[in-house]
């Protein structure tokens, strides 16, 4: 699947926004309800229903604990009107619950990482231990909704990459259960050092990122950039609850990247009266100066005699100083250059876990082509350690390869 999905932070993002921007996605809600049925003996009660705010089509995601008449905020901070039963949880417990929701296994990992988050956020925050840290707000049933709610459509979704780029929060102060806070509260500003989520400050007057949303973002964010260029397959927003005065939904999207061929330049030389060690120390050299590859192929020159046709392809700034190294490095007395476009596989490093040890490749993605390759070089230090030939640990990696999402 050739989708990724974009979280637009640039209103901001809490969890009751997560969930309603990816059921306004087209995810299925039978699994949510399905993951959230549990609770109900607890007094979850929630709706998840489209809405229009300001004109602008989405959903909305309304928790209410009854007992309290306690309406879902939309910070993760909430005021005091959770039920005292709730306000201790610890992550262990908050774990221990969602061992027992009817999940997926991928959906419960998000949301278990998602959790473990902010308890890591909120220790720092308070300056204990991450077993002691007492889940006031997000081990309150609302909180669970958002996070079990967002991992569970997120899962149904599909996709398996996602794409954050920055959460804009805005200023001032916040009510919460430890009193009056400054916004970015202590805890979203752990979370977006410990995950490097750029913040952008605007002016707006209240908390636009929620400890639960930043978490959210961390939980599911696979890439920091946009590809470029791609299509945007579907939308969806999801509203949140308080008056900022300004667009308060975040927008997620479905987007494919398409594949754009890169623009390089070839630099090539026909070379007759150079020996075979010098055109190896040239393709050294020529490598180490950031040429993205050097081929020799043989040829046979005007005159009748064989030679060799040195190709450098290289991206344009740098022809320049590799037609230098080319004179500098070798017998030609004259390179011609001209332009490629080259479309390549999207290539991300991944591990092999084999029976002789941890082997390094190359995932490489074109559309609904998947294929991974072990890297040889990594492959003969394993068979090295392990003492086996190196076919054998090959083969090993290969059927790794063939295993491995």
């Amino acid at each position: 699947m050739n989708e990724l999905l974009y979280l637009d932070g640039s209103c901001g993002i809490s969890g009751d926004m997560a969930v309603a921007a990816l059921m306004a996605l087209g995810a299925d809600r039978a699994p949510l309800d399905a993951a959230l049925a549990p609770l109900a003996a607890e007094g979850l009660a929630y709706t998840l229903a489209p809405k229009t705010v300001n004109g602008l089509a989405g959903w909305d995601f309304d928790v209410r604990l009854p007992e309290h008449d306690h309406h879902h905020g939309e910070h993760g901070h909430h005021h005091e009107g959770h039920a005292h039963r709730h306000e201790h949880r610890h992550l262990a417990d908050v774990e221990a619950l969602l061992a027992a929701l009817p999940m997926t296994d991928r959906a419960r990992d998000l949301a278990l990482r998602a959790f473990r988050i902010v308890a890591e956020a909120e220790a720092k925050a308070h300056g204990c231990a991450l077993g002691e840290v007492h889940f006031h707000e997000v081990g309150a049933l609302d909180s669970i909704a958002d996070i079990v709610g967002a991992a569970t459509l997120f899962d149904n979704l599909g996709v398996r990459d996602c794409v954050v780029t920055r959460l804009c929060e805005g200023t001032g102060t916040v009510r919460c259960a430890h009193g009056e806070l400054p916004v970015p509260v202590p805890a979203t500003l752990n979370i977006a050092q410990a995950h490097a989520i750029p913040l952008e400050i605007t002016d707006v007057r209240g908390e636009r990122v929620t400890p639960t949303g930043a978490a959210l973002a961390a939980a599911f964010r696979t890439r920091t950039d946009l590809p470029a260029p791609f299509t945007v397959v579907k939308t969806g927003l999801g509203h949140g609850k308080r008056d900022l005065g300004r667009v308060n939904a975040l927008r997620a999207s479905l987007i494919r990247a398409d594949d754009a061929p890169e623009a390089l330049h070839v630099l090539e030389a026909n070379i007759d009266d150079c020996s075979g060690e010098t055109l190896a120390a040239a393709a050294a050299t020529l490598l180490a100066q950031g040429a993205r590859d050097v081929v020799c192929l043989p040829c046979l020159m005007k005159k009748g005699r064989p030679g060799t046709l040195v190709q450098v392809l290289a991206d344009e700034p740098l022809l320049p100083r590799l037609a230098e190294s080319l004179f500098r490095e070798t017998t030609t007395i004259g390179v011609r250059t001209y332009p490629v476009r080259r479309t390549v596989m999207a290539r991300t490093p991944c591990l092999l876990r084999t029976p002789y040890g941890e082997i390094r490749a190359k995932r490489c993605v074109f559309g609904d082509l998947v294929r991974i390759y072990p890297e040889a070089d990594s492959v003969r230090d394993v068979a090295a350690i392990a003492g086996v030939p190196f076919p054998d640990v090959f083969a090993a990696a290969q059927c790794a390869a063939r295993t491995t999402p």
